[in-house]
């Protein structure tokens, strides 16, 4: 079975595409296959006139996506974690961000760091009313590096990002969708269906009209700046001793030690 049949299943029903990220040894935590893969089928979707709308989710009912796979880069240096949240946003991301078809994130269960940053790039977001939500990037040394901190900034203010990133803390959905994170929550066995009604909707609409709203709202809430920060910012950490603690810690599944604590 070939690598885009394996890592993302594809299903289209109706002009809806439902692409599902499947790891769910891994709790579909992002690599750098997953997510060329991602790059891959979401082209084709985006290319296909038939569909409409997109819909992401995650296999499984633990995870959308728990993060990135934090074994794939934890002895990188500072230029291979700088180059890592370039393509990461140019791949996927940013290509979420700026579709021209309306993209839903289906928030099945916990979306951490980079899952969180891929849903918040999507333009809307459902969740199931167990999921839980965080950037835990701090209590690993690092900073979320997929667009977190610009994009959460934007979707729910600056004190309550700042207050989310710096303590690496999670929130429950019905947070989440009381601070605007996300749209609707749903009880886990009316989620999809919740998200089809949701699409269902947006598909009564003109689809030119959709690809010009959603660029006219993406130019006046334009990240490019703080993007490149961010990506500058991320390869930095790389070459902190707190980098290396952190990753170090997390993969020996014990708590960091990080000075002054």
């Amino acid at each position: 079975m070939a690598a885009e049949q394996t890592l993302v299943l594809r299903e289209d029903q109706s002009g809806t595409c439902l692409l599902t990220i499947n790891r769910p040894d891994k709790l579909n935590a992002l690599n750098r296959e997953t997510i060329q893969v991602l790059n891959q089928t979401l082209t084709q979707a985006l290319s296909d006139k038939d569909i409409r709308v997109i819909l992401i989710t995650g296999q499984g009912e633990k995870a959308f996506v728990a993060g990135a796979d934090i074994a794939e880069f934890a002895h990188f240096d500072a230029a291979q974690g700088k180059a890592l949240a370039a393509d990461g946003q140019r791949l996927l991301f940013d290509l979420v961000a700026n579709a021209t078809k309306p993209i839903i994130a289906v928030i099945n269960g916990y979306a951490l760091g980079g899952g969180l940053e891929l849903a918040m790039a999507a333009h809307m977001r459902v969740a199931s009313t167990t999921a839980k939500m965080g950037l835990p990037e701090t209590s690993l040394g690092l900073i979320p590096g997929y667009g977190g901190t610009q994009r959460l900034a934007q979707l729910i203010g600056k004190g309550r990002a700042l207050e989310l990133i710096c303590t690496a803390g999670m929130i429950d959905a019905q947070r989440a969708y009381e601070i605007g994170l996300v749209n609707h929550i749903f009880p886990s066995e009316e989620l999809m269906q919740g998200a089809q009604k949701l699409a269902d909707s947006i598909k009564k609409t003109a689809p030119t009209a959709l690809a010009q709203a959603i660029g006219a709202v993406n130019v006046g809430l334009d990240p490019s700046a703080g993007l490149n920060a961010e990506i500058k910012a991320f390869g930095a950490c790389f070459d902190t001793e707190d980098f290396k603690e952190g990753t170090q810690a997390f993969l020996e599944k014990r708590k960091a030690q990080f000075p002054g604590r």
